[in-house]
């Protein structure tokens, strides 16, 4: 088995505690059916900054607004597993890569 993260783009909205705790149900919801799948449910992202080689600083353009990691036996497999996020459901994207054991 590896392990997969999912990247997610998107899906960031401002709204009332009603929604936000709606909102959280749906991601309770989705790691309850992934089950031992979950290594790491992840955590939003805050603002961000890139580095360029020179030590610069400047805007990031990936728009990453959190990740995941699960375990699986194929890239497949996570990717299947991936389509049930609930980033998806507000218009957003899920990136899934395969770690690499070094």
């Amino acid at each position: 088995m590896g392990k997969y993260v999912l990247a997610y783009q998107g899906a960031v909205e401002e709204s009332t505690p009603e929604e936000t705790e709606a909102w959280m149900a749906t991601w309770v919801q989705w790691f309850g059916d992934l089950g031992e799948a979950v290594i790491d449910g992840g955590a939003p992202f805050g603002p961000s900054t890139a580095l360029a080689a020179d030590g610069s600083r400047g805007d990031t353009t990936a728009a990453l607004t959190g990740f995941s990691v699960l375990r699986a036996d194929s890239l497949e497999a996570a990717a299947a597993m991936a389509k049930g996020c609930p980033v998806l459901s507000r218009g957003g994207r899920v990136e899934v890569y395969e770690t690499i054991d070094m």
